[in-house]
């Protein structure tokens, strides 16, 4: 049984272990798409932007530059053959030569360019492309081979909300003027916000997934460890259960069979001896079945009450009594509770819960005990201790300690027999009555149980 939880959880382990493996390459490998994506995405809008420039610039510097006069019109006039030949053709030809000196947006040694009219054109330019992102664009410009300094930082300028932009991404050198080495680029941060917005469905989906994945894994991890205890809980029970139902059948069984064949019954001091054992024995039995029957009913949610007002003085006396006479060690009680302390509760089961938790005390001690029972007033309720100086519960089982079936361990040795049951009904007693038990308790020094009632 052992082996195969262990397989199972192995198994488990190694399928949750891949499943995240998977998810996070997935993701990565999504990433590294959309950033490329992004790059892409921003170096088209550069170069969109740059050209939309010069085409801006052309238009306006022909129709700023030439006038209609200077269009290229054939007209037929006569031939000088004294002039020299100047066809119309190569008469347009210089003309489109000087139209396009006009075109050319810089020209060698000419002025700044204006950084900022392209950068707003190119934020314009990603914003309808959905990047929105901080960047830091320049212009360079590339000297001839051979020089000091092949490359020359010419003008930069930042378009960011703060000036400690980090460079993460550049975009290739777009010419910004065909007509020299003048060249424009843009660098951008991580592009979070992007990267974000593209993949925001996706990280949701797969953390809720993930999750959802871990959580199935956890809670049947702790099912299979609660079923693996209940079992372990279940078999101690049984064996528990059929040795402490068979000692006193056995020992019913020898005290018949001397009265029946070794003449006990001719002796009549004998023959007392043994029907007291009998009917000790048989008490002993009746009170195991009774255990069972109240965790059956327990199951069941059976548990009937009913209240009554009872006087607590003299129900905790009459437990006192019984105890001083068959505890099988000196106990002193010390009882501090008024006479006329009337409480509403239901009489037999609050008992039997009270006499439990005496009975715990008494068996749970040194060879002497002192047990404590204390009655005061709280607010509009009351609350009942009952404590002893016994050997006391490690705080390890405390939080178990009212569980059906769990008793605390003590090695192969077991001095006190029981299923586990006690400490079980008297919770459920309390808390069918609407009021609450405490534990406090220390290894060495004592248990304290605090009953108390709204």
């Amino acid at each position: 049984m052992n082996r195969r939880i262990r397989s199972i959880l192995g198994l488990m382990t190694v399928s949750i272990i891949g499943i995240y493996a998977f998810q996070g390459y997935w993701l990565w490998s999504t990433y590294q798409i959309y950033r490329q994506q992004f790059n892409r995405s921003v170096q088209d809008a550069l170069t969109s932007v740059l050209q939309q420039r010069q085409l801006s610039k052309a238009h306006g510097l022909i129709d700023s530059r030439m006038s209609p006069g200077e269009l290229p019109v054939a007209r037929v006039r006569p031939r000088d053959s004294d002039a020299p030949d100047t066809p119309p053709v190569r008469q347009a030809d210089d003309r489109a030569r000087r139209t396009s000196n006009l075109v050319l947006l810089q020209k060698p040694g000419g002025g700044p360019i204006d950084l900022g009219e392209i950068s707003y054109a190119y934020w314009y330019e990603l914003e309808q492309r959905g990047i929105s992102a901080r960047f830091l664009l320049d212009t360079i410009r590339v000297n001839p081979e051979g020089s000091a300094n092949n490359i020359e930082l010419f003008q930069s300028m930042i378009r960011s909300d703060t000036d400690d932009l980090q460079q993460i991404i550049t975009t290739l050198l777009v010419r910004v003027n065909p007509d020299e080495n003048r060249f424009a680029r843009a660098s951008f941060g991580t592009p979070t916000f992007y990267l974000v917005r593209r993949m925001g469905w996706l990280l949701g989906i797969s953390v809720v997934l993930l999750l959802l994945t871990t959580g199935c894994f956890l809670l049947m991890l702790s099912t299979i460890l609660r079923q693996k205890k209940l079992s372990e809980i279940k078999n101690d029970f049984i064996n528990n259960m059929t040795h402490e139902l068979k000692t006193p059948i056995a020992t019913v069984t020898a005290a018949v069979e001397a009265l029946q064949y070794f003449g006990a019954l001719n002796d009549p001091a004998k023959t007392k001896a043994y029907l007291t054992i009998s009917q000790n024995n048989l008490q002993r039995l009746s009170d195991l079945v009774e255990k069972v029957l109240n965790l059956a009913t327990e199951e069941k949610h059976q548990l009937d009450l009913r209240p009554e007002p009872v006087n607590l003085h003299d129900v905790v006396s009459e437990l006192v009594a019984g105890h001083q006479l068959k505890a099988p060690k000196p106990v002193r009680f010390q009882v501090d509770i008024p006479t006329d302390t009337l409480v509403t509760v239901d009489r037999i089961h609050f008992s039997n819960a009270l006499n439990n938790l005496i009975d715990n005390a008494i068996n749970y001690s040194r060879e002497e005990v002192t047990v404590q029972l204390t009655f005061e007033r709280v607010g509009t309720g009351w609350q009942l201790t009952v404590a002893d100086n016994g050997i006391g519960i490690a705080k390890t089982y405390q939080t178990a300690i009212f569980d059906r079936f769990f008793r605390v361990p003590t090695g192969d040795l077991h001095p006190v027999k029981g299923f586990g049951l006690g400490l079980a009904y008297v919770r459920q007693v309390i808390e069918r009555h609407g009021a609450t038990i405490a534990l406090r308790s220390e290894l060495g020094k004592g248990t304290q149980f605090a009953i108390t009632f709204p």
